[in-house]
């Protein structure tokens, strides 16, 4: 009795264990037109281990007489049951005749072992021609003439590519223009004083701060030996300011009347004894130097003289250089805009010569 359980048990623990492999075929519709297609998958359940091998079929092949295989395309793997897969794979059939066919079972190997599919069925239909009404019905068109030769519209053509070429390196200059900011001058009309009229306004206000009644007579006569030199520079154009009292009144001799030279040299040599021998001077000899000052310059004085200057300013290198440059763009962005301009003319014109 305990042999018989055992045995019993064992058969039933084996019939858990070993799962059936199976082998299953199906079409996706077993009707179509002449020309379309089917797709028939073919499914094989194995151990994961197994080797399985499905048919293989070359393009054109038929499956059977009148039904071509196109392609055979290998799916994803699917889990089934523990420790067994599914795979499949997918067959795309055609035909071109009209009737029922049979597709035998197909055979999968499986470690070596043959397992067949069901057969399955296909059938072919083609479209219904009215052959009462054959005058619906119109011959295939001839070969219709190209509307245009390469030849006539491959210079529009690259006459095109070229516009758009010069466009984008006008603007590319363009873009190298505006960042190149232009140099703005402005020109000055700045009113200047005369010689004279900036001689008598020192020589007012030496008076005005009483440098003359001052007990420093070496201020007093260095501020107006300075104003008499700025004045002798700027009305004869010669420097003043870096000559002796001697050079100045040797240099005016030339020009001026002997008296006022000899008031103007007795004014300097005056002013050296006080600015290098400390010579003390009176008041009246200041107040009488300060006169012959006026004198000499209301003597030698320009009246009609423009009081206006036109002051211009002074480019560097870097500003001349930029404003050249911005010159040049300027000239070619024009030159390339007229030539753009022409191009496009010519390839409207020559478009609608063809078309028309």
């Amino acid at each position: 009795m305990k042999k018989i359980l055992i045995i019993w048990m064992m058969s039933v623990i084996g019939a858990v264990a070993v799962q059936p492999q199976s082998v299953e075929a199906s079409i996706d519709h077993i009707e179509m037109l002449v020309g379309e297609q089917a797709h028939v998958t073919l499914k094989a359940v194995a151990k994961e281990s197994a080797k399985v091998e499905f048919p293989q079929f070359q393009p054109t092949q038929y499956v059977t007489p009148g039904v071509e295989v196109l392609a055979c395309q290998p799916q994803e793997d699917k889990q089934a049951d523990e420790g067994f897969v599914e795979r499949s794979m997918v067959y795309t059939l055609t035909s071109f005749d009209d009737t029922l066919y049979y597709i035998p079972p197909l055979t999968v190997k499986i470690d070596g072992k043959p397992y067949e599919s069901k057969s399955l069925a296909l059938k072919v239909l083609t479209m219904e021609v009215d052959t009462a009404h054959a005058d619906k019905f119109f011959p295939p068109k001839g070969v219709q003439e190209n509307p245009f030769q390469w030849s006539e519209w491959s210079p529009i053509f690259w006459l095109s590519v070229v516009l758009l070429i010069i466009l984008a390196i006008t603007y590319y200059i363009y873009i190298r223009l505006r960042d190149n900011k232009p140099i703005i001058t402005h020109i000055r009309i700045v009113k200047k004083l005369l010689p004279h009229q900036k001689a008598m306004k020192e020589i007012e206000q030496i008076k005005a701060d009483k440098m003359v009644t001052a007990e420093n007579s070496k201020e007093y006569y260095t501020k107006l030996t300075d104003t008499l030199r700025k004045y002798i520079e700027e009305r004869y154009g010669f420097s003043a300011m870096e000559m002796t009292s001697s050079e100045i009144i040797e240099k005016l001799m030339a020009t001026q009347d002997q008296k006022a030279l000899d008031e103007l040299r007795e004014l300097f040599t005056t002013a050296d004894l006080v600015k290098f021998a400390k010579y003390s001077t009176l008041i009246n000899e200041n107040d009488k130097n300060l006169v012959s000052a006026i004198d000499f310059i209301n003597q030698t004085k320009l009246e009609n003289v423009p009081t206006e200057e036109t002051v211009k300013p002074q480019l560097s290198e870097a500003d001349q250089r930029s404003m050249k440059t911005r010159r040049v763009l300027k000239v070619v962005i024009t030159a390339l805009l007229i030539a753009s301009a022409l191009l496009l003319a010519y390839v409207v014109y020559a478009t609608y010569q063809l078309i028309n």
